[in-house]
């Protein structure tokens, strides 16, 4: 069986999941209280509608809590996106993801019970102050307020040497997860692993933790 998702608010960040579900051959309802852009989806998506998303009983009528996954993308409408959640929850919605505006938003969601909740422009705009402040770092994903993977290049100045012989692990307290090299990935690789020059390596840690071993072992 197919997983059937609904994506209420068809904006950027609701209408770049709408394609990309459907690119994935999912089912994917896209609803919106604007008629144009539900039309702009009605041939990407299995279905979509125009609906108000905080009447319960058009809720109802759509068959919401049927699906498996309800991801609310709305807007700039704060109190809709939080109507339109305790909806969702009150008709018994699998699994509800919601777009936080802000920090109080997300509060919000959070003590109404969105399953999760996502923050896109703040999220981003984090993993871009990290690129942009290390020429190592390649890509960088929060995994808490305090805890990130994070993608960081080797340079000339690890290349060569074992796993073993960096001891990062013991040194840093993080841990190297996978190296990518060219178009191999070493998953969990072995202590006697030789970093080569233009390994990526995928590295899992706090973020002091993995700062200072940017800072210390990578700086140029």
């Amino acid at each position: 069986m197919k997983k059937e998702f609904a994506v209420i608010g068809l904006g950027r960040f609701g209408g770049s999941i709408c394609r990309t579900l459907s690119e994935e051959g999912a089912e994917v309802l896209a609803i919106d209280v604007d008629e144009d852009r539900v039309n702009e989806f009605a041939n990407i998506v299995s279905h979509a509608v125009v609906a108000d998303t905080t009447d319960e009983a058009v809720l109802k009528s759509l068959g919401i809590r049927n699906f498996d996954h309800v991801i609310v993308a709305i807007g700039d409408n704060i109190q809709a996106s939080i109507l339109t959640t305790i909806m969702l929850k009150e008709l018994g919605v699998k699994h509800i993801t919601v777009k936080a505006q802000n920090d109080y938003h997300e509060k919000v969601l959070s003590k109404i019970g969105a399953d999760t909740v996502v923050h896109p422009e703040r999220d981003m705009g984090r993993r871009l102050a990290h690129n942009l402040l290390s020429n190592n770092v390649l890509d960088y994903l929060e995994l808490s307020e305090e805890h990130s993977i994070v993608e960081i290049a080797a340079n000339r100045n690890i290349a060569g040497h074992s796993l073993i012989e960096l001891d990062i692990r013991a040194k840093y307290g993080i841990n190297i997860v996978a190296i990518k090299r060219n178009n191999e990935i070493i998953v969990s690789p072995q202590a006697t692993e030789v970093i080569k020059a233009g390994d990526i390596l995928i590295v899992i840690g706090a973020d002091v933790d993995i700062a200072r071993f940017e800072k210390k072992v990578l700086g140029e």
